[in-house]
């Protein structure tokens, strides 16, 4: 029971407790969410007529219960019974061309009022967040093998932080604009400033986690996403009122692109060095190629396309996993459009979409996600978008900006004391641990550890490396997606960089 004085009048309203745990298993339990959600909707309605009448402001914090009510998940299509809340919707960050973003937000599942946030971004650009990273790596759920049901993924990251999801730029996945021409103006600064607006208002919409620790963590062409955001909270936090700052700590990045030209050098060395090209062609590559020139040669572009016909019949993404032969996968439609690094990104194969451990995984995700009843649940597709959704936009065929090197970004942040960590998983090909350690380098940070295993109980999980501002982690035998392929190393590696701890370097 809450008060409220309008006119003032003292009114009481009940807020309706909506329990988490839902299952299709249990006829009892989804009666009760139904009636829950129908006396929920109820209280809502009621209230906001009762503000409306009266000509009153409603007060912040019974706004943002309102709009976290109607954000809230009462349960999913073929859901496991949880224990934490999990909330879904819509923050629009540009009122005048209707631009808004979706995310997922999953409570911790212990102790969330002790818990950072954690904000996960995936890359592209173009993909999203909610379908690799939410379903597929480091989310509480993953969709079963040829069923419309979820199972509980019991090395998720909300066992270590709260965990939030967002689709971005608009154009992907739920996310959306009314304004068509938005989409040709995409890019990175849009992005950033995007994604900060979407923040404010979220913080406004759950003001719960204003004071919380906040991070930012992501891969692959998130290593543009999450040091730009990063550098955004940054730069406004010197020049805001305190009130309103983000309480911003840190950024981790996983097999991120940095660098344009250490970025290409490493992935020609690495597959080289993994066996995956001939002395010919890596030579050919190395001699024609120029890499610190955005501009490449007829020569290169050819000498990069026998390069790349060897990820035809392979995973870039993992090298030694297998790769999805189903007849009906999604898994061979590309991205579009030349983003950084410009050289390679005119041949096809760099636009190819990941998979994971099950090669086909991303096709029953994709299967689940565009199920009305499951878009209902997540209140997503209200505007019903006239394209189904996709892990990786079709819509998105232009980039208008993308930066050579993200490197002085991340040397900023440093300097400012923002933790970075930076991971790989080092049987990426896409962007390889040989890139990222090349790109590093060219940081010029002082090396206070040297190289080092790190362990996950008894086996060697990887590799550290201590830099004056910067930790270095490489996750032994995973993929593009470390999560995906090493859950368990993927959980310690989180749970370590939030509690700004080293990762055991013995045995345990």
């Amino acid at each position: 029971m809450s008060v409220l004085y309008i006119n003032g009048q003292k009114q009481q309203f009940v807020y309706i407790y909506c329990p988490s745990i839902i299952s299709n298993t249990h006829t009892h339990k989804m009666h009760t969410s139904r009636t829950c959600s129908f006396l929920l909707i109820i209280s809502v309605a009621i209230f906001s007529w009762s503000v409306a009448v009266s000509g009153q402001q409603l007060p912040t914090g019974h706004a943002a219960l309102l709009e976290q009510n109607a954000d809230r998940v009462l349960g999913l299509p073929g859901q496991p019974p949880v224990s934490f809340s999990q909330y879904a919707g819509y923050v629009t960050v540009n009122e005048s061309h209707g631009r808004a973003l979706f995310y997922w937000f999953f409570e911790a599942t212990k102790s969330p009022k002790k818990k950072p946030l954690l904000l996960w971004l995936n890359g592209g650009p173009g993909c999203s967040s909610i379908g690799f990273g939410g379903l597929e790596e480091l989310g509480p759920f993953v969709v079963q093998k040829g069923k419309s049901k979820l199972v509980l993924n019991k090395n998720s990251w909300n066992k270590a932080a709260n965990l939030l999801f967002l689709e971005s730029p608009v154009g992907v996945g739920f996310s959306y604009t009314n304004t068509s021409s938005d989409i040709k103006k995409l890019g990175d600064n849009v992005t950033a400033h995007d994604a900060y607006t979407f923040l404010l208002k979220w913080f406004t919409r759950f003001p719960q986690y204003k004071t919380h620790e906040f991070y930012i963590a992501g891969e692959s062409y998130a290593g543009h996403y999450v040091p730009q955001l990063a550098e955004l909270i940054y730069d406004k936090n010197k020049i805001i009122p305190e009130q309103d700052r983000i309480n911003f700590k840190g950024i981790m990045i996983g097999n991120a692109l940095l660098d344009d030209e250490t970025d290409q050098t490493g992935m020609i060395d690495y597959a080289w060095d993994h066996a995956v090209i001939s002395d010919r062609v890596y030579h050919d590559v190395h001699t024609k190629c120029n890499f610190s020139n955005p501009k490449s040669s007829n020569a290169c572009d050819t000498a990069l396309s026998e390069y790349f016909q060897v990820y035809k019949i392979i995973d870039m993404y993992s090298l030694y996993v297998p790769s999805c032969v189903d007849d009906n996968s999604t898994q061979r439609t590309q991205m579009q459009g030349n983003v950084s690094p410009l050289t390679f990104s005119k041949h096809k194969a760099w636009h190819s979409k990941p998979t994971g451990y099950d090669p086909c995984q991303s096709d029953y995700t994709e299967s689940y996600l565009n199920k009305p009843n499951v878009q209902a649940a997540l209140h997503a597709n209200t505007t019903k978008i006239p394209y189904p959704w996709t892990h990786c936009s079709d819509t998105i065929t232009f980039w208008h900006d993308a930066p050579a090197s993200v490197l002085p970004i991340i040397k900023k942040l440093v300097a400012g004391g923002i933790r970075v960590w930076v991971y790989s998983g080092d049987t990426d090909g896409r962007i390889p641990v040989t890139s990222t350690r090349l790109s590093l380098r060219k940081l010029g940070l002082k090396t206070l550890e040297e190289w080092s295993p790190w362990y996950s109980k008894s086996q060697v999980g990887g590799w550290t490396i201590v830099y004056d501002g910067l930790m270095f982690v490489t996750i032994r035998g995973a993929g593009h997606q470390v999560p995906t392929f090493k859950p368990k190393e993927a959980l310690q590696l989180v749970t370590h960089f939030l509690s700004n701890q080293k990762l055991p370097p013995v045995p345990f």
